[in-house]
């Protein structure tokens, strides 16, 4: 495939290079790029970690660490050559080698990248609210490992060993990345060759029965969206935002009366002072500065984000006062 700049209704095909001709590294350059746009390889995905090796061996590291919309793990490896040089055997013992790593082990190194990173975020809700768990469900966490090649292009070795492990069910794609001199400018085209985009949704589809199995033998997450002012929350963020307008329109006095009116629907740990809450329990409430708030009695408060099955409950409580939420189809 080629590229081509139109200008004054001309095409000029651009002129396709080499990452090592271009003087651009794995590491340094190619790795620090996507990692910082990983959507380019690998779309609805979070980096939580880079350069990863907690094991013996610290020859062996995963490229890039990430996981996905699913709450699936990801495994990210890259080459800026052309043949892919056995990438898939090593994206393969590393994928097995991460199997087992819990939610809790995924935030600690979520929490090393962010520092490496300059990042301002908390490790532990940023990666709830991606994957839109709550405390209750961390079961859901890390049950299958998914595997993103990035290369320059891959031998038919590779590609041979890709297909046969994507017909036995495991999730590993080929992403070829082709740089091109533009000008003073190189561009690069990201294109997934492995599964075929067009050929993808029909292998989702086929595979549909084998993850309703899976998934049957273990609690159905919950991924019911609602309309409300406007915006669309799921259940965490919904119960932030009706609760927060409800305490706006009503102005309580106080907690106790906020607690008075919740405990009538069996809600009696839907906020709590914000002073009270154990450190170790913080994760369980919005409790970061734009998320809490402030009564008229001076109390600061912090609302829940563990719901479960208990938004009906909430909606009630809301209705009886004409506030409304309105939930919407997936």
């Amino acid at each position: 495939m080629s590229l081509y700049n139109i200008s004054n209704k001309n095409l000029t095909a651009l002129t396709q290079t080499t990452f090592a001709a271009e003087g651009l590294l794995e590491r340094q350059d190619l790795q620090e790029a996507l990692k910082g746009c990983i959507s380019a390889i690998a779309p609805d995905c979070l980096v939580i970690s880079e350069e990863f090796s907690d094991w013996e061996d610290s020859r062996r590291r995963i490229d890039l660490l990430a996981i996905d919309k699913s709450a699936n793990l990801v495994v990210i490896e890259l080459k800026r050559d052309e043949i892919g040089a056995h990438m898939e055997l090593q994206a393969l013992r590393y994928a097995a080698m991460i199997s087992t790593m819990t939610f809790d082990k995924a935030c600690s190194y979520f929490e090393e990248y962010i520092e490496k990173e300059g990042l301002e975020l908390n490790a532990r809700q940023t990666i709830l609210d991606f994957v839109d768990l709550d405390e209750s469900s961390l079961d859901d966490f890390g049950n299958d490992v998914r595997i993103v090649l990035a290369s320059a292009d891959f031998g038919k070795e590779l590609t041979t060993s890709v297909l046969w492990l994507r017909d036995k069910g495991i999730d590993i794609s080929c992403v070829r990345l082709t740089p091109y001199r533009y000008k003073d400018d190189v561009l690069i085209n990201a294109e997934q060759i492995i599964p075929v985009p067009e050929v993808e949704e029909y292998q989702v589809k086929f595979r549909e029965k084998q993850v309703e199995q899976r998934t049957s033998k273990k609690t159905q997450r919950d991924y019911s969206k609602y309309r409300f002012n406007g915006q669309v929350y799921n259940k965490r963020r919904l119960a932030l935002a009706i609760l927060t307008h409800w305490i706006d329109v009503k102005k309580p006095s106080d907690l106790t009366e906020i607690k008075s009116y919740l405990e009538r629907f069996n809600l009696p740990r839907a906020v709590s002072l914000f002073d009270q809450i154990a450190e170790k329990h913080l994760d369980r409430y919005h409790s970061s500065e734009d998320d809490l708030l402030t009564l008229d009695s001076g109390e600061l408060i912090a609302i829940s984000n563990q719901w479960g099955d208990n938004i009906p409950r909430l909606l009630e409580a809301m209705n009886q006062d004409g506030i409304m939420a309105e939930k919407i189809d997936n």
